[in-house]
């Protein structure tokens, strides 16, 4: 780094889609550990949750409904990301996942790249994969 550059410290918070909000927060909370930020939570005039926020450990998950025009993986038959969490403990995490009715698309693993992780499907078919690192690989 020369002196003229700077370091951009960036954070990445993904925001995802869901039909039903509602039902989004209790099935992340109750199958990845997810917790409501209730506080940050908004209705429409009918009631409906059309935003909201959760927390896992320091990272933040926003979310939304953005209406009629909006197809999730599950109703379009198209997966167009996927989201990669690092967890302490992936085994129980895996575990937690299965007992809460996830749908396991990749089991627990160790892989080439000094990962040990699981991929699973959410309930509107976005998909995530919870991990835990290894070994540090050299990259040279």
């Amino acid at each position: 780094m020369t002196e003229t550059s700077k370091e951009i410290r960036l954070t990445v918070t993904p925001y995802l889609y869901y039909e039903d909000v509602e039902r989004a927060l209790a099935w992340l909370s109750n199958a990845f550990g997810f917790v409501d930020r209730e506080s940050e939570t908004m209705r429409n005039d009918d009631g409906r949750v059309v935003h909201a926020s959760m927390v896992g450990g320091d990272e933040i998950i926003l979310m939304g409904c953005p209406g009629p025009s909006y197809k999730c993986p599950k109703r379009s038959g198209h997966v167009s990301q996927n989201l990669y969490v690092y967890v302490d403990d992936v085994e129980q995490h895996f575990a937690r996942s299965k007992r809460a009715g996830a749908e396991i698309i990749s089991e627990l693993e160790d892989t080439f790249y000094g990962d040990r992780n699981y991929g699973v499907e959410d309930l509107e078919g976005h998909r995530w994969y919870f991990s835990r690192q290894l070994q540090q690989l050299d990259s040279k």
